[in-house]
Formats: structure tokens, sequence, C-alpha cells
């Protein structure tokens, strides 16, 4: 028997996404919602950003043992304002607006750099950052990726695997099993409510030289 997967249409055209809800499909997939154009304004941001290394990122390596050393780099004012024009979605905000007693809306996005042997370990996004002078962190309510290379192959790797919880679970230890497997093609835009178990994975060796390029990171709230 093959792995049961969780019900999805497929992806969501454009033509189709303004009627999307993250409150009756935990998970969007939009391909082709960043044209060629747009991907190669990215990447120029990417070539003049300033890249750290997993080896260079102690805490995040701790958290991510045995994951290559895939890189990060904070994303520009231009880019980034770019970015955030591009999903102002309506179902972005009715989601983001439907939690209470909301007292500060963040986002947090960076640009992500995987090369053959690089991956991300199964996690949840409940690392909800450390609280500053009291005030707990925000709370990560929408993961969101979008790939920004030019070419990507399926024998590459690095897809993006999302799991749901089967039923009878243990808290401690949830018994998961896969819901969506996403290859990175250019261009794509796949978002997901937190908290939801993902990784991402391995690039394979043939990959060659090949990057999977990405923008990555949340959507938050802030309480009281």
């Amino acid at each position: 028997m093959g792995t049961r997967m969780e019900s999805m249409s497929g992806p969501v055209s454009l033509a189709d996404l303004s009627s999307f809800s993250f409150h009756k499909n935990p998970v969007l997939l939009v391909e082709n919602f960043w044209s060629k154009e747009e991907r190669q304004f990215f990447r120029e941001g990417m070539h003049q950003a300033a890249w750290k290394s997993l080896s260079d990122l102690p805490k995040v390596r701790e958290n991510f043992p045995n994951s290559g050393n895939w890189a990060k780099a904070e994303i520009d004012r231009v880019q980034g304002q770019h970015l955030m024009s591009r999903l102002q979605l309506p179902c972005i905000e009715s989601y983001m607006e439907s939690f209470p007693d909301i007292v500060g809306r963040h986002v947090g996005f960076s640009y992500y750099s995987y090369a053959e042997g690089d991956c991300l370990l199964t996690h949840d996004d409940t690392d909800q950052g450390y609280a500053v002078e009291g005030v707990a962190a925000p709370r990560r309510r929408l993961a969101m990726v979008s790939y920004f290379h030019d070419e990507w192959q399926s024998d590459w790797g690095g897809e993006l695997i999302i799991y749901r919880k089967r039923e009878g679970h243990a808290s401690d230890q949830p018994d998961l099993e896969v819901a969506h497997c996403i290859m990175p093609r250019p261009g794509s835009l796949v978002m997901f409510t937190v908290p939801r178990f993902h990784r991402v994975c391995r690039v394979d060796q043939v990959a060659g030289e090949h990057r999977r390029l990405s923008t990555a990171g949340w959507f938050m709230t802030e309480h009281s």
C-alpha cells in the first residue's frame, strides 16, 4: 500500500488564488507565482548579500545537526519591499487576522542556499525565538518558501516534505506520514500553517554546482 496522502487538488492557479482559504486547506502551492524576471531580480539581490553558512550559526547547527552546510543571508530593502508587495494576498490577511487579541504583526524572511549534501531535518516551526526584555517572541502562524533558482531537475533532490500526524500518535514522539512532497520548481510559492512538521530533502550530488535558492520565513503575530 502506498502512503496515504492528505487531500490536495494540486497547485492553485493564480486565477483561483483569491478564493483560497488556509482555514479550509492548510497547505498552499502556487506554481509560476514568480516570473522569470522576478527570479533574476532576487538572484541579483542574493549575489550582493552577505552569507553565513550553517557552520557559522552554532545555535542553528545545534538544532539541525547532520544537515550539511547550507547558507543564509538577510534580504535587502529593495528586494524585501517587492517580496512583501507580492504577498499582499487575501488568504494571508484573512488567516492572520483570525487570531484573537493581536497587539502586533511581524514578518521574518531570509535567503537560503542549499548545495550538494545540504538538507533540513524534520521540525514543526514551533521554536518561537527568545523573549526580549520579558516580552514574549511573536508566534509563527504561516510559513512561506519561494524558489528563485533558474533550473531544477527531479534527480537533484531538495524536495519539501510536509507531514501530518497519524491518528493515535504520542505527543512527545509523533508518528508522521507524508502529506505532501513538493519539488522546488523555479518560481513556485509554498505556504502552510504553523505548527506543521516538515523537512527539506538532501540535495543530491548529481545537482553538481546547482544551488537550491529560496526565500523562506514566517508571518507572525504578537500577543499581550
